[in-house]
């Protein structure tokens, strides 16, 4: 490695979320870096244990992954794990593997896995359990859209407090009642504050929940509802702008750009979906087997990775804390691995 730069393969997958954190990684390694993006077919839906290190989960639109193999692959999530495994074994297992978020496999399969509370990845020497996902909006970005929103926004009285909505997913549901919930507490901020609100909806936010939510708005407000491909989209802007955020707590993602502002992010906090439970002391033991073998897939612990953010002073405190160099922490350490090789 001390003769060149290592070869890096990104496998992106069809989550932006997990997409982002990859090339964020990799450009903060600082390395020259390729991308392969992937696409599964039905097989995909196997048990991670049952596919192994083998790539016949690919379809036809993927990209050709094919010599000369990486000396890094950096991939995340259950589909693509089987797939840098794949990639290992085709380079004669000189290729490193770093993996975010969780596998669905047993950790030892990966050189580094860079993980959240959220994920119930246990300990272990080869884990990372990081406080923030590793995305980021880019200070370019911000600073081009809040040129040209400031204008735009300039009427409406300060403070501005931005409402980050998302929306349903596997562990909650966002529905009418909720957003109209959120926008009390929305109103009341800005009425304690005698300021203004900045709010945007997102990809989740489904219309019923969208409409509820405009309805129930009453303190003076800016409300962008989503649209796929709208390049004038204001959230970059709110981040830059906002004098203090409201951020509903279904994401990682969220809360993590808010809280990288430094500014006070309060979190909005509604009941996750019911979970069955295991009941029995060896059902729960052979359960917790199970996950971590891969053979089932665990409820994210948003409830942990909200208990994570208030310990480390992050959100619902003002001031809040200084972020923690999380990025910082993952480079060292896949230039640690990098350098063992």
């Amino acid at each position: 490695m001390a003769d060149a730069w290592p070869r890096v393969w990104v496998l992106l997958g069809e989550g932006a979320g997990g997409n982002a954190q990859m090339c964020a990684l990799a450009e903060a390694l600082g390395w020259p870096f390729e991308t392969r993006q992937l696409s599964w077919n039905r097989l995909n839906h196997l048990p991670n244990p049952l596919i192994g290190a083998r790539a016949f989960t690919l379809d036809a639109r993927a990209d050709r992954l094919a010599p000369p193999w990486p000396d890094l692959v950096i991939g995340a999530s259950r589909r693509s794990a089987p797939i840098a495994r794949w990639i290992k074994r085709q380079s004669g297992g000189r290729t490193r593997l770093v993996h975010l978020l969780h596998a669905q496999m047993p950790l030892h399969h990966f050189d580094l896995i860079v993980t959240l509370a959220q994920f119930r990845v246990p300990a272990a020497p080869n884990v990372v359990r990081n406080t923030l996902p590793l995305n980021r909006v880019a200070a370019s970005d911000r600073a081009a859209a809040s040129q040209r929103w400031a204008p735009r926004l300039a009427h409406l009285p300060r403070p501005w407090t931005a409402v980050l909505v998302g929306g349903d997913s596997s562990s909650y549901a966002f529905g009418p009642a909720t957003a109209r919930a959120l926008a009390a507490r929305a109103n009341q901020m800005a009425a304690c504050t005698g300021g203004c609100l900045l709010v945007t909806t997102s990809k989740r936010t489904s219309d019923a929940a969208a409409r509820a939510l405009a309805e129930s708005l009453s303190a003076p407000h800016h409300l962008y509802r989503w649209q796929a491909g709208d390049d004038d989209n204001p959230y970059p802007a709110y981040l830059a702008l906002a004098d203090r955020f409201l951020v509903t707590g279904d994401s990682a993602s969220l809360p993590a750009e808010a809280v990288a502002t430094g500014r006070p992010v309060e979190l909005f906090e509604w009941p996750a979906r019911q979970s069955r439970s295991v009941p029995g002391q060896f059902a729960s033991r052979l359960h917790d087997r199970l996950v971590y073998a891969g053979w089932v897939k665990p409820r994210r612990d948003f409830a942990a990775f909200h208990r994570t953010l208030r310990q480390a002073r992050l959100v619902d405190a003002d001031p809040p804390a200084r972020p923690p160099d999380d990025m910082a922490t993952t480079v060292a350490r896949i230039q640690s691995l990098m350098r063992a090789a």
